[in-house]
């Protein structure tokens, strides 16, 4: 982990004002809407950490006498967390700081059939927190800075004496009129009404990635709300909806679709064009191929996310029994049937091997 004193550049006598000028000078130069580079944004949500540890006296403090401070007493916490759990609050968790993470989104997109399998992008118009442009996120008004609270001295807390069954008790509140902050905005920025940031419709470029399917997420890293005092921003979540295709069905990386042909087409053999998502193409059917025949046409379905490649399109055959005969083509295909040595009626059950297992002689229909 690395040392939040050289994250902020400071030394380790540093004051708490140099803490804070260290601070905002970083902030100003890594903030996400400056430089919207995601390995600057880490950068920035290091900085924002370590300025929040080392400007809570308290937290400083534990910081600078090591991990073994109090953390190995058994409970789970330090000496604060033993008070709180036995006193509900008595030890002291100093002022807390202005500056929070944003909060993360989650914005659902449709796409349809195609454009899950190859790929695309979108523009899309969120309505969402940013920095104050006023303030750059210091929530005072004219370049001023927060004031020390009069009432808790800095600390962000105020301590009362209780009266339990064992005696009086020493308990600490979060101070009312800082709100726990320790200090107060006496001239509050009339932009943001001293949030440090403000409401803001702004569009976002999303890169959907070939092979993407419904319940898929993409993830913008600090493109979601700006968090309070002009913290770093929260992340945006892209949620993939795919929308129904006409006649193509998807299954994973494959896709069905059901093709009917004539029962001539099927008895001689044939080849025709289907529009695939690639353009037209041709699928042949064999001479004699029965109808829930599968034909597999490769790499002509969805692209696989991550590995490449793409999977099949897989042709089932449907083969159209003609009806309402007139005479003419019912004596037709009934001499059909005498030159193959055939019983228009005859039937046969097929064991689970295919083999034929029992022969069903029927009649001529009138």
């Amino acid at each position: 982990m690395a040392d939040h004193y050289q994250t902020l550049g400071v030394s380790r006598e540093a004051s708490a004002d140099e803490i804070k000028r260290a601070y905002r000078k970083l902030a100003r130069e890594l903030h996400p809407d400056v430089n919207p580079d995601p390995k600057v944004q880490d950068k920035f949500k290091e900085i924002t950490a370590s300025y929040e540890t080392l400007s809570d006296p308290k937290k400083r403090q534990n910081y600078d006498m090591g991990p073994s401070a109090f953390g190995n007493t058994g409970f789970g916490g330090g000496f604060s967390d033993i008070m709180d759990a036995f006193f509900g609050g008595g030890g002291s968790r100093g002022p807390s700081p202005r500056m929070r993470a944003g909060q993360d989104s989650l914005i659902r997109i449709e796409v349809d059939l195609k454009e899950a399998c190859f790929g695309t992008e979108r523009e899309i118009s969120v309505e969402s927190a940013i920095v104050c442009s006023q303030c750059t996120g210091t929530g005072c008004a004219d370049g001023a800075e927060p004031t020390v609270c009069n009432v808790c001295k800095g600390r962000g807390e105020t301590q009362h004496v209780v009266r339990s069954v064992i005696g009086q008790v020493m308990t600490s509140r979060s101070c009312g009129p800082c709100s726990g902050y320790g200090s107060v905005i006496l001239n509050l920025c009339r932009e943001c009404a001293g949030e440090g940031r403000v409401r803001a419709r702004q569009d976002i470029y999303v890169k959907i990635p070939a092979g993407v399917e419904t319940g898929n997420r993409i993830q913008l890293s600090g493109r979601g709300e700006v968090g309070h005092g002009g913290g770093p921003a929260g992340d945006v979540y892209v949620e993939i909806v795919e929308s129904q295709h006409d006649y193509l069905i998807r299954d994973h990386d494959n896709l069905h679709m059901s093709l009917t042909v004539t029962m001539s087409s099927a008895a001689i053999g044939t080849t025709v064009d289907v529009e695939s998502l690639d353009g037209p193409v041709g699928v042949h059917i064999k001479a004699g191929t029965q109808s829930g025949t599968p034909i597999a046409i490769k790499g002509k379905g969805m692209t696989r996310l991550r590995h490449g490649g793409r999977g099949d399109l897989i042709v089932h055959i449907e083969v159209l029994t003609p009806t309402k005969l007139n005479r003419e083509e019912a004596d037709l295909l009934k001499k059909f049937a005498q030159i193959r040595g055939e019983n228009v009626g005859d039937a046969h059950i097929k064991s689970q091997d295919g083999r034929i297992f029992s022969k069903i002689k029927g009649a001529f229909t009138k």
